[in-house]
């Protein structure tokens, strides 16, 4: 029987998680479009690389909620890698000219600080993500 409530509490315990990271790419979301209303330039420009890279983050714990805060913020930070340095090749550019869906999400031309910006945005995402498994596991053992 311990074994049942152990896979009750699991379950419970990821779909609370993934809640959890559904919860914090809404507000990456509306922080990103926020900032782009509220600030302009650098700010927005830098900013949003940062919250792109905390929303893949989140994307990664809504699909694997059992993914460590590293492996986490490795894989987002990997992607958004990735993304750019697909940009150095022409195919973001020409796929942007025909979609804007594809614009905002490969962009469309390399820019080398938007590396720094993501290992920013990942590093925050691994802040709040060990935080809130820290705060978690503190409350789970309250309960029991």
């Amino acid at each position: 029987m311990a074994r049942i409530f152990e896979t009750s509490a699991s379950a419970a315990d990821r779909a609370g998680t993934r809640l959890a990271a559904a919860g914090a790419a809404v507000v990456t979301v509306g922080g990103g479009l926020g900032l782009r209303a509220a600030t302009a330039g650098n700010v927005a420009k830098y900013g949003g690389d940062a919250l792109c890279t905390a929303l893949l983050l989140a994307l990664v714990v809504l699909v694997a909620p059992r993914v460590t805060p590293l492996m986490a913020a490795g894989s987002a930070l990997a992607v958004s890698w990735a993304v750019e340095f697909l940009q150095l090749s022409q195919v973001p550019a020409e796929l942007s000219e025909r979609s804007t869906l594809a614009h905002l999400i490969l962009g469309s031309t390399f820019n080398a600080p938007d590396l720094f910006w993501y290992a920013v945005g990942a590093s925050a995402g691994w802040l709040i993500h060990t935080a809130a498994g820290s705060f978690s596991s503190r409350r789970g053992t309250r309960r029991g």
